[in-house]
């Protein structure tokens, strides 16, 4: 039999077949005895082949090929990976710029890993309703930031369903991966924009203003507007992996675009003479804060440790 894995919750895949019916599954052994990296050989999105069991469960033997999937570094075992999503159209960035605070360090890292796996991102600020002047200024400003390096861009309040109509549409259609931090709407978000998940929300907690986890496993939903969403789990950084020092700067579009008219065509674009990199820096065509999150990257890669 085939089907889609709609449900990961660590020991248990719950797979939808074409007709609708679900099976909770679990993998044969020969699976983890393979020399993969990854933390979980099967993710939400893929789609795979099982046996049915006489008890009703089912055994999944064979992946099939992935179209794509995205990665982050797994935070125990800094040389394996966990696998988030895999055959994606789409992964929206959840971001908050207070309650809690989404440093610029992980937005930019977590776009250079959909860079790096060929996955378009588009980036959804939220809780906009709770903002002050000063914050939503801030707001605006990261907008034209990344608007300008086309990243499509949404300022909404979940909460309240501001702005969501544009977001909804948007997103029709495609299969999307939800990530962010913890507390930063994302459940709240789906059960706005997909009324069926039931998707579980948190309270942030008081201590350093962080969010709460409330999501433990990835899930997928369907869209009432046709596609599907895929939840997981609030995660607090972002570790990135596969790259090397020379492929980095390809992930920050910018500059990769800046770095055609550097002197050397190694340039690291750190203390070389010639960098049109650092002087675009200077010259403010290409952001402190991208830079600084490449610097921040290329910095796992000298010391080959998860941040």
């Amino acid at each position: 039999m085939k089907g889609l894995v709609v449900k990961n919750t660590g020991s248990w895949y719950q797979v939808k077949t074409e007709d609708g019916e679900l099976f909770e599954c679990r993998i044969k052994g020969h699976f983890r005895m393979q020399e993969i990296r990854s933390t979980n050989p099967i993710a939400v999105g893929d789609n795979v082949e099982f046996d049915k069991n006489v008890d009703g469960t089912a055994m999944i033997h064979t992946i099939c090929d992935r179209r794509n999937y995205i990665v982050r570094r797994s935070s125990n075992l800094s040389k394996q990976f966990q696998i988030l999503a895999s055959n994606l159209d789409l992964v929206a960035l959840l971001v908050t710029v207070n309650y809690p605070e989404t440093s610029l360090v992980f937005i930019d890292r977590f776009l250079a890993t959909a860079e790096a796996y060929r996955v378009p991102a588009c980036i959804v600020f939220n809780k906009i309703d709770r903002y002050s002047a000063d914050e939503i200024e801030y707001v605006d400003a990261l907008v034209n930031l990344y608007t300008s390096l086309e990243y499509p861009t949404f300022k909404i309040s979940a909460k309240h369903s501001d702005n969501i109509e544009e977001l909804m549409h948007f997103l029709s259609g495609k299969t999307t991966l939800f990530s962010g931090n913890s507390g930063v709407g994302k459940s709240t978000l789906i059960n706005a924009i997909a009324p069926n998940s039931l998707a579980k929300t948190g309270d942030i907690s008081s201590y350093h203003n962080k969010g709460m986890h409330t999501t433990t496993f990835s899930e997928m939903f369907e869209l009432l507007s046709g596609g599907h969403i895929i939840d997981t789990p609030g995660i607090k950084g972002f570790g990135t992996i596969d790259m090397e020092e020379a492929e980095i700067g390809h992930y920050f579009k910018e500059i990769f675009a800046a770095s055609s008219n550097c002197k050397f065509a190694n340039c690291t674009h750190v203390h070389e003479p010639g960098c049109a990199v650092q002087q675009a820096v200077e010259n403010h065509s290409i952001s402190t804060s991208r830079y600084q999150s490449y610097l921040s990257v290329l910095k796992d890669c000298d010391e080959g440790k998860y941040r």
